[in-house]
């Protein structure tokens, strides 16, 4: 079933598929599968100081792209008999915890082998780098890790954290349970200095910096 879940998955347009146990259950779901979409080299060389209208737009097309890859994942799981809920690339519990969704996709990719949590608050892929936009799919589908659980590999870099405007990266690694960013921060900035451009939700100077693209 997994591997007919990866084939589907990539045949969508992933570049990147994993699976794995939750640490807890989420919603009632212990498993998850894990999806990227690597985003486009030459939109991203298009941020400069600021983002632009393509990195905008190309964003919102892989979120599009994600969703369609999920949704029809689950469609898949539940075909077989199981339960599946897919989590969208972009979101949020609202108002109140803008910040906070069902579950970050950077834990299930994480989880599943796909590349670690850098200081800049990013999913790494050991792939693509920081240039990935992710999607979950949870379920009560046993699936197994084909990937083991990988060490964060930002070393001493804190190109990141000196990159970003917001001054909203700590230049830390990761620690439990603990942010090594500043959501709010960002969040603030881009509003008040990228509104022009998607209403200031989007930036992406952390993205093209990382060194870890040139893999």
């Amino acid at each position: 079933m997994q591997k007919r879940l990866k084939t589907l998955a990539e045949t969508l347009g992933a570049d990147i598929v994993g699976f794995c146990k939750l640490r807890k259950t989420v919603a009632g779901f212990a498993y998850a599968v894990s999806i990227g979409v690597k985003l486009s080299d030459a939109t991203l060389k298009t941020i400069d100081t600021a983002p632009s209208f393509m990195y905008f737009q190309h964003y919102r097309t892989a979120n599009t792209l994600l969703d369609t890859i999920a949704f029809r994942i689950s469609r898949e799981i539940e075909k077989a008999g199981f339960a599946a809920m897919p989590i969208a690339a972009s979101q949020s519990l609202g108002k109140n915890n803008p910040y906070q969704g069902v579950l970050p996709h950077k834990t299930a990719a994480v989880l599943s082998g796909l590349g670690f949590v850098g200081k800049s608050g990013l999913f790494l892929s050991t792939s693509y780098g920081s240039k990935v936009r992710l999607a979950t799919v949870l379920t009560d589908m046993p699936v197994e890790n084909e990937l083991p659980v990988i060490k964060n590999g930002c070393g001493s870099c804190t190109l990141c954290k000196n990159a970003c405007p917001a001054g909203a990266i700590f230049g830390e690694l990761p620690q439990e349970n603990e942010r090594n960013f500043d959501p709010e921060k960002c969040s603030r900035y881009m509003k008040e200095h990228f509104q022009d451009i998607g209403r200031g939700s989007v930036c992406g100077i952390c993205i093209k910096v990382c060194p870890k693209n040139k893999l």
